[in-house]
């Protein structure tokens, strides 16, 4: 594949990096190749997403990204999926994950980058990195993994009679070395090291604030439902996204109302938002939405903060997104191979479930929905202008 003259610059320089500071001691396995993060494509941001709203969104994605070497690999890892007792089902005690999945990306470079570095990281490279079979089998409750060479446990495995809990994971490893998801796995049933939906979905809109000179939780007030206005990420929820709370406007879901920093929301049975999601960009000629969420339900490469995208007919922006017409392709997958699948196939099908009205009570209309937070305004107004 030949490079354009920018990305082999920005390749050279991550490469210069990882060379100057490798060491080969067991206590640091591994070294940061791009301490400021790198981008997926290693382009400029300014270069597609020019200075506005989309950009800003963009350098919020971008920030949950770095590159890092481990076992002479160079390995691009993501933040992963976490929330709070997720998976604490059949536990003993709570599952809480560092920043309880609100944590700024910043804090959560500097603790993986920690983990990374850690001596049982080093064992656990090694592990994977012997050439042999066996069942990499995780705690979370005890924040630890162990290797299992048990050849009816694999057998197990490898049939698809899959062996673990929820808290207690298995993965299968050929013994071929380290990627990126088995990476994912430590980081987050040992380090237990994520962000949830609605922490990144935060993430992006005070990014996008920021950029438009505005201090976003002041903004928002005691509407965050904070004890203190300035710190209000902790307190942010799924079930702070919707028109129940006055921060917010329910918008039509036709495409042509739609707008980046539009937040949709996905809901249950019982009409209760439980997963959220930012659009970042809508490409009306090409008939392209690109949303990014932060979700362990995905194919095992995607897990985490990824991009996701929906397709719909240029010549009709009248669609609605819960349309048969408008394509969604984001898959749905469980997180661990194995384990029950999704009770849905992809987003779309989500979007599209529980038709009894909910948050649109009176409406006659049901499925997922569209919100623009309110406060957001000016700094949209502002960075539109660029």
């Amino acid at each position: 594949m030949r490079l354009s003259p920018r990305a082999a610059a920005a390749l050279a320089a991550i490469l210069l990096s990882v060379l100057s500071g490798i060491t080969q001691t067991r206590e640091a396995p591994v070294q940061a190749a791009a301490q400021a993060g790198i981008a997926p494509d290693l382009n400029d941001l300014s270069e597609r997403w020019g200075h506005g709203v989309e950009a800003s969104i963009e350098s919020a994605y971008r920030a949950c990204f770095r590159t890092f070497v481990i076992g002479g690999r160079i390995v691009s890892i993501r933040i992963p999926f976490g929330e709070n007792n997720d998976r604490a089902e059949l536990a003993e005690s709570d599952l809480s994950v560092q920043g309880g999945g609100k944590a700024d990306p910043k804090l959560l470079w500097e603790a993986i980058a920690a983990l990374i570095a850690s001596p049982d990281f080093g064992t656990y490279a090694d592990a994977l990195g012997d050439g042999n079979e066996k069942a990499i089998v995780f705690d979370l409750s005890k924040r630890s993994w162990e290797v299992s060479r048990d050849l009816w446990l694999v057998a197990r495995a490898k049939a698809g009679l899959y062996p673990g809990l929820p808290h207690k994971p298995v993965v299968l490893s050929t013994g071929e070395g380290i990627d990126s998801a088995a990476v994912y796995d430590y980081l987050f049933a040992v380090g237990g090291l994520g962000m949830d939906c609605s922490g990144f979905v935060w993430h992006s809109l005070n990014t996008v604030a920021r950029a438009g000179g505005l201090d976003l939780p002041r903004a928002l007030g005691r509407q965050s439902g904070g004890s203190r206005i300035y710190y209000a990420a902790p307190y942010i929820g799924t079930w702070f996204f919707t028109p129940k709370n006055k921060a917010f406007a329910l918008v039509d879901e036709k495409i042509a109302n739609l707008r980046p920093a539009d937040i949709i929301v996905f809901r249950d049975r019982e009409g209760k938002p439980v997963h959220s999601s930012v659009i970042q960009s809508i490409d009306r000629k090409a008939g392209l939405i690109r949303y990014l969420q932060s979700t362990d339900e995905a194919p095992r490469e995607m897990r985490g903060v990824h991009e996701s995208f929906i397709e719909f007919p240029p010549d009709n922006p009248q669609l609605r997104l819960g349309d048969p017409e408008v394509l969604w392709r984001q898959l749905r997958e469980s997180a661990f191979a194995g384990e029950p699948s999704s009770a849905f196939t992809d987003d779309g099908t989500r979007f599209r479930a529980w038709t009894n009205e909910g948050v649109y009570k009176g409406t006659k209309r049901g499925g997922g929905f569209v919100v623009r937070l309110k406060a957001l305004a000016p700094a949209i107004k502002k960075l539109s202008k660029r």
